[in-house]
């Protein structure tokens, strides 16, 4: 046993090793630098600078406008989400009269005039620029006015640039509680109130207040719509959504720009005469009489005494290689922002039907989840805020005890998506309602529609038909033939 021991003490004791190597911090990861900060020490000191790039790429960059364009058209759509509301009677049937109340004067406020303070913007208008604002500036700012003027619903919208909230201002408040970012805060980090500039500090030309002063008031939060998505915890600001993809975006546009200045400077420029002496500049900007020479078809010139003509052919990337590292950059852009690299380009050279589904399927997910979290911070916020307001200004006629359940009992429907082989998904939905994996609502609320709004429509147009003594050919419902499989086209296989 000694011998044992006098072995272990003679071995060398062996390098210890990190049990990540992504924990390495050898020469391969010696520029690989981190820093251990809280989320809002990180995003202090750079949330104007990528605020403002990214305002100023979305405006100038092709492929972050489509981004903003396929944001607008995917996750909110031509008719923005639409209000269901559900009430029930105590017996359980639905109230629909006063349903149909509520839903008739959400419609009524939803046009310009009454929804924006301004009286620009319609609620679907709305919809639109908070997913805007969102893409883009990373967090939006909405300020729910009660009591404005000549309004009968009593309520209104007015939508705030985030520059009115000073990533800078960080203060104790005089209540005791911390100003972090411009947030006033619990110290459990609740939003209890929000220190807004009265005016837009970045005006300039004279436009707005004298900002000499720069003033800052004091809003509560519950005046205040502050939507970001949230990626750390105690995170009190929103950064922008493409904040992780605006140094690819800015290096494409560079180098898409150079590519274009070579194909020019080797389409335009032939050659170079040269002499001995080297002193004799021959070119465009010569006042003197130089004999400049044309480049035509099938014609032979003779040079100058004691020149020497040097052709000029740049080289570089070009043609199949510029075409392939576009591709590449635009794939990494796309996934960055959550997209297809066939949305985000346009590009459908080379894409087979699977491969675009797949695409297609992906992207919807992640517009269902901005659906949802517009949804949840933005028009349930919003609708609750109204209701009160409009039962208190009569405009919805309903006593104020049924606010709760009014409220509580509603549906937001988004808009849908079409199939992408209705054939083939039709039939899948229906043999999943015949087993019962799925309900006919399941199946409509994938369009964004619901069940009983599907069955009105069918009853009116059956009327409809029967009141011109027209016979239609079709039964929406009932035991049907089978569709027999067509294949058009491409295969899942392809």
């Amino acid at each position: 046993m000694a011998f044992f021991d006098f072995l272990r003490t003679k071995q060398k004791p062996k390098h210890m090793k990190r049990s990540y190597y992504g924990a390495e911090t050898g020469r391969l990861f010696s520029d690989f630098i981190t820093q251990s900060l809280s989320a809002d020490s990180e995003i202090s000191p750079s949330l104007r600078i990528l605020r403002d790039r990214c305002r100023e790429i979305s405006r100038n960059d092709p492929y972050a406008k489509r981004y903003i364009q396929i944001l607008n058209s995917n996750v909110v759509g031509s008719a923005g989400v639409r209000l269901q509301v559900r009430k029930r009677n105590a017996d359980g049937s639905l109230d629909s009269p006063g349903n149909r109340v509520v839903e008739n004067a959400w419609s009524s406020w939803g046009r310009k005039d009454t929804c924006s303070i301004d009286g620009r913007l319609t609620w679907n208008q709305c919809q639109r620029l908070f997913i805007e604002t969102l893409a883009r500036d990373g967090e939006v700012l909405v300020r729910k006015i009660k009591n404005p003027t000549g309004n009968r619903f009593g309520f209104s919208l007015q939508f705030i640039e985030a520059d009115y909230l000073d990533e800078n201002y960080n203060n104790t408040a005089p209540s005791g509680n911390e100003v972090r970012m411009g947030v006033e805060i619990t110290k459990e980090g609740k939003p209890v109130a929000y220190w807004l500039f009265e005016d837009n500090p970045n005006h300039t030309n004279g436009f707005g207040r004298n900002m000499s002063a720069r003033k800052r008031i004091r809003v509560p939060a519950e005046e205040i719509i502050h939507a970001f998505i949230q990626e750390r915890a105690g995170q009190t600001r929103g950064v922008p959504m493409m904040a992780n993809v605006l140094s690819r975006l800015k290096m494409l546009d560079g180098f898409e720009e150079a590519s274009l200045v070579h194909a020019r400077v080797a389409a335009s420029k032939m050659g170079f005469f040269t002499s001995p002496s080297g002193d004799e500049f021959i070119g465009d900007d010569y006042d003197g009489a130089a004999p400049l020479m044309d480049a035509s078809p099938g014609t032979f010139s003779q040079l100058p005494e004691g020149m020497s003509f040097e052709s000029f052919d740049p080289s570089g990337v070009g043609g199949a290689d510029f075409a392939d590292f576009e591709k590449a950059i635009l794939r990494g852009i796309a996934s960055g922002l959550g997209v297809s690299y066939v949305s985000l380009s346009n590009n459908l050279e080379g894409v087979s039907y699977s491969s675009i589904r797949q695409g297609t399927m992906e992207d919807r997910d992640n517009f269902k989840m901005l659906q949802q979290f517009m949804i949840e911070n933005f028009v349930d916020d919003v609708y609750r805020s109204w209701l009160e307001q409009a039962i208190t200004y009569n405009a919805v006629t309903l006593p104020m005890s049924k606010y709760d359940l009014f409220a509580d009992q509603v549906t937001y429907r988004p808009r849908g998506y079409p199939a992408i082989d209705p054939q083939k998904e039709v039939n899948a939905n229906i043999a999943a309602i015949n087993s019962g994996i799925m309900t006919l609502q399941d199946v409509h609320g994938q369009n964004g529609r619901d069940t009983e709004e599907v069955f009105e429509q069918v009853a009116r147009e059956k009327d409809l038909a029967a009141r011109y003594e027209i016979e239609t050919a079709f039964q929406p419902f009932g035991n049907k033939a089978p569709v027999p499989a067509q294949v058009d086209g491409e295969t899942d296989g392809e």
